[in-house]
């Protein structure tokens, strides 16, 4: 019984990996995402991160800006909860403690934006004309909102008085998802040129 168990397993286990591997290796999915991303300010990051999920997108524009997006949305929760530890801590500068808990506001309005344009995009390709217009118009407002905020949390700590540990790991986390959101808002414009243009 034991026996037929771990086979069971085993098979299980190579099954996965298989189509994990076509997944990420398929030439063709592979070739639209490194070609897509040339498009993004960060093209070696957008493939890097999106690579894995090439076998899902296939060549689908939407899907594709949804998939960097979801990245992005899943980063940035990570470093809100990560960014709100840090402000726990009782052995802070008062400078650095105030940029922290700034930065705690901009991840609670940048986590729920990336969350809604994430939602907005799943519907955008049903719809033409001014409809289409309108909701790539949300989707592009709340992904530039999240980057804002990115970004205004990174510039809280440009005080050289707060150089440290803190603030390096902050900023370089933050600079992380700002390159994250660059791209997927760059994926999202690419979607809606090529959507209008028919090609999608």
């Amino acid at each position: 019984m034991m026996v037929k168990l771990h086979f069971y397993l085993l098979v299980l286990l190579i099954t996965h990996q298989h189509t994990t591997t076509n997944a990420v290796t398929d030439p063709t999915a592979m070739t639209y995402v490194t070609s897509s991303c040339r498009t993004t300010r960060y093209p070696a990051l957008c493939v890097r991160c999106l690579s894995r999920y090439a076998g899902s997108i296939q060549g689908n524009d939407q899907q594709l800006a949804k998939a960097a997006i979801s990245v992005s949305l899943t980063n940035a929760k990570s470093t809100a909860a990560y960014v709100s530890k840090l402000a726990g801590s009782t052995r802070l500068k008062p400078s650095v403690s105030q940029a922290l808990n700034d930065c705690i506001n901009n991840m609670n309005n940048c986590v729920p934006s990336l969350n809604q344009s994430v939602q907005e995009l799943g519907t955008m390709a049903r719809f033409t004309g001014q409809n289409f217009e309108w909701h790539k118009s949300n989707v592009e407002t709340w992904v530039s909102s999240a980057l804002t905020n990115q970004n205004t949390c990174a510039r809280g700590f440009a005080d050289r008085s707060m150089d440290g540990a803190v603030k390096d790991a902050v900023v370089k986390r933050m600079n992380y998802l700002a390159q994250l959101t660059s791209n997927a808002l760059a994926l999202v414009n690419r979607f809606a040129l090529r959507h209008k243009a028919g090609r999608y």
